[in-house]
């Protein structure tokens, strides 16, 4: 099993740009083989917290309304979790993360701790499964993570890797390199803990008032940092998965491929 994690530059997660860029990944990750592509928090949009109108990014996925992006990054080989804000039939705003398998959004991951103080995102609760071929999988996104409750309970279900969709876009004074020895030292802590690959993806690069020296990186089961993206700029980590040790026997979960 081949995974991927694209480090995204931070400027262009709200723009239209951004909605290409994924696209290039995609292609990108066709020709090497990977099966699973992780994009980073609010890849699409931005984050809801940092924009005037947060309704004018929300996309309704009850109403269909991912359906056009789901088929612009359609692949017959590469599943992939992107982020983006979305809106339901009440209004309600939640930082999600969608799976997409074959032009379709087969999953949603919403993010249970939105952020430290208010935030304009409802909380979710729901903490699902997937599988694609032999990788029966969960998604938790960026301070999620840092709660031992999520993965427990996705490993419990038959979880042998944690997709960790992230956005550290910080302004100065907080968003240092000391973010990026955090995140991967949680990173390493999961793994070792749960016996899972932790596999994060995250934004790098500066705007005016922000900047991200992006986390992304992945992760074995051990501990062991399989590989880790440049910082400050645009990458794609790639690695494989070892899949020989445990078989892949669980309840509650969703095949997606």
């Amino acid at each position: 099993m081949k995974v991927a994690t694209y480090q995204a530059p931070l400027a262009y997660c709200r723009t239209n740009e951004a909605l290409a860029l994924v696209r290039n990944q995609i292609e990108r990750c066709e020709a090497l083989g990977v099966d699973i592509l992780c994009c980073p928090e609010a890849m699409l949009g931005g984050l809801a917290d940092c924009v005037e109108r947060p309704e004018d990014i929300a996309i309704d996925l009850e109403r269909g309304g991912f359906q056009p992006t789901a088929r612009l990054l359609a692949s017959d080989s590469v599943t992939t979790i992107v982020g983006f804000t979305e809106v339901d039939r009440r209004g309600r705003l939640f930082n999600s993360a969608a799976i997409l398998s074959r032009g379709a959004v087969v999953g949603v991951y919403r993010k249970h701790h939105p952020a430290i103080n208010r935030s304009v995102y409802r909380a979710g609760s729901e903490m699902p499964v997937f599988t694609v071929g032999q990788l029966t999988f969960g998604v938790v996104i960026c301070r999620d993570s840092s709660f031992s409750e999520p993965t427990a309970v996705m490993v419990s279900r038959g979880a042998r890797a944690l997709f960790v969709p992230t956005n550290n876009g910080m302004p100065p004074s907080k968003g240092g390199p000391e973010l990026v020895a955090e995140a991967r030292a949680s990173d390493i802590a999961t793994a070792i803990e749960h016996g899972v690959f932790v596999i994060r993806a995250d934004v790098a690069g500066r705007t005016p008032g922000l900047v991200s020296h992006g986390s992304s990186g992945i992760v074995d089961k051990h501990g062991n940092i399989l590989g880790v993206a440049r910082p400050l700029q645009a990458d794609l980590v790639v690695a494989e998965l070892n899949m020989d040790e445990r078989s892949n026997t669980a309840c509650s979960r969703r095949r997606l491929a």
